[in-house]
């Protein structure tokens, strides 16, 4: 924060509780400027309804409520930040007490972590206690994008099955979830035309044993060969070394119909899978690897 803000934030914070405090002061008297008799009470003058306002002070706890607010106030901008760039005495700050909690939580749990150290993927997978851990981290960090299921959804992969753009092992599972991926398919209109994407989708669909016009299949099969097959293989097989899926299998990440396939020839598609290396322990990566290779071999 700069420093004009600063100084801005603490002045009108300080005016603020003064001028609090003026008002708590100044009327907590009543100044009668005529004289009144015995049985007479003195008002302010306001009627509304025939019921007439009385002009007497705040109530003593009343009262006493506002002041113990001004000094609670004034106790906790000078113990905690409050007035711009002061960072109070105690030096307690949001993010600190965050790590703080978070490190406390950490040495609780690696007690229960260090049970599992020894165990690999596979025997983790079987395991009903890392299997229950496995899946509250999955729920916590990747139920968003891939379902509570894992069933996965548009642009989203299917962690259930055993369709695995970067490979399905323990390793490649868990240097997934650790490192991330991402992922790009080009766009390839500029490059081959609309009668290219018409020609090479019609391709695919042979590939997947789909209808398909039997002419265009055969002039997109050259158009694959110069273009796709560098990626995709030669015959359609996808290499897991570069995430290019399977054309084959007639799974597909962002749609199976003839419009969505022509659609990503057309104008390409970028896929990212978060690295989670700086938000899940090592340890609590293995559980969660553990968890996605056992939905796909259960």
């Amino acid at each position: 924060m700069s420093t004009f803000w600063s100084l801005w934030i603490g002045i009108i914070t300080l005016v603020t509780i003064i001028g609090v405090s003026w008002v708590l002061v100044s009327n907590r008297r009543v100044s009668v400027k005529e004289k009144l008799k015995d049985d007479e009470v003195p008002t302010t003058g306001h009627v509304y309804d025939g019921i007439e306002e009385y002009d007497n002070p705040l109530p003593g706890w009343w009262f006493n409520m506002f002041v113990i607010s001004v000094v609670f106030a004034i106790v906790y901008l000078v113990l905690y930040p409050g007035m711009g760039n002061f960072p109070g005495v105690l030096g307690w700050t949001s993010h600190g007490q965050w790590q703080a909690q978070e490190k406390k939580a950490e040495d609780r749990f690696d007690v229960v972590y260090s049970t599992f150290a020894g165990l690999s993927i596979e025997e983790l997978a079987v395991n009903p206690e890392a299997f229950k851990i496995g899946r509250r981290l999955f729920g916590n960090n990747c139920a968003v994008c891939h379902g509570s299921d894992g069933r996965g959804s548009y642009g989203f992969p299917n962690l259930t099955d055993d369709d695995w753009l970067y490979g399905g092992s323990p390793e490649a599972i868990q240097h997934s979830i650790s490192h991330g991926r991402k992922g790009m398919m080009p766009a390839w209109s500029g490059v081959i035309g609309e009668d290219g994407v018409n020609q090479v989708s019609e391709y695919l669909f042979k590939l997947g044993a789909r209808d398909h016009d039997a002419s265009l299949a055969e002039d997109g099969a050259k158009v694959f060969a110069t273009f796709c097959a560098a990626c995709h293989g030669a015959d359609g097989s996808g290499n897991q070394a570069l995430g290019a899926p399977n054309l084959r299998d007639d799974i597909w990440l962002y749609g199976r119909s003839p419009l969505l396939i022509k659609t990503t020839i057309r104008s390409g598609r970028q896929g990212l899978m978060p690295s989670q290396n700086q938000q899940l322990q090592a340890s609590k990566i293995r559980l969660l690897s553990a968890y996605v290779y056992s939905q796909a071999h259960q």
